[in-house]
């Protein structure tokens, strides 16, 4: 297995990234609940995966988490928990994303 420029893994003429073969073994071994609090964690700085990916300029990732959550998350919780949620400095993933802009 080899990583890619693009950041996906290539193995024996298949092409994966590797968030969407560790979502596959989520699918596979967790509850919706377990999914939901996957795709809501928060790092030490208080930010979900969603703040991370803005945060680096991770178009790509940010695009399959939305539509991760819009498969197990309600709107609310989108609202709420994704959209509008702050880390530890009270800052948005958009915020990070203006940030990242500059």
């Amino acid at each position: 297995m080899r990583k890619r420029l693009d950041g996906t893994w290539q193995q024996r003429g298949t092409e994966k990234t590797l968030l969407q073969k560790m979502w596959e073994w989520a699918e596979e071994n967790l509850s919706i609940d377990e999914i939901k609090k996957l795709l809501l964690d928060r790092d030490r700085n208080r930010r979900p995966a969603w703040h991370v990916a803005a945060e680096m300029g991770h178009l790509d990732v940010l695009q399959k988490l939305w539509e991760w959550a819009k498969e197990n998350l309600t709107t609310v919780e989108i609202n709420n928990k994704l959209l509008l949620a702050t880390n530890k400095e009270g800052r948005t993933a958009w915020k990070m994303a203006a940030m990242k802009a500059k």
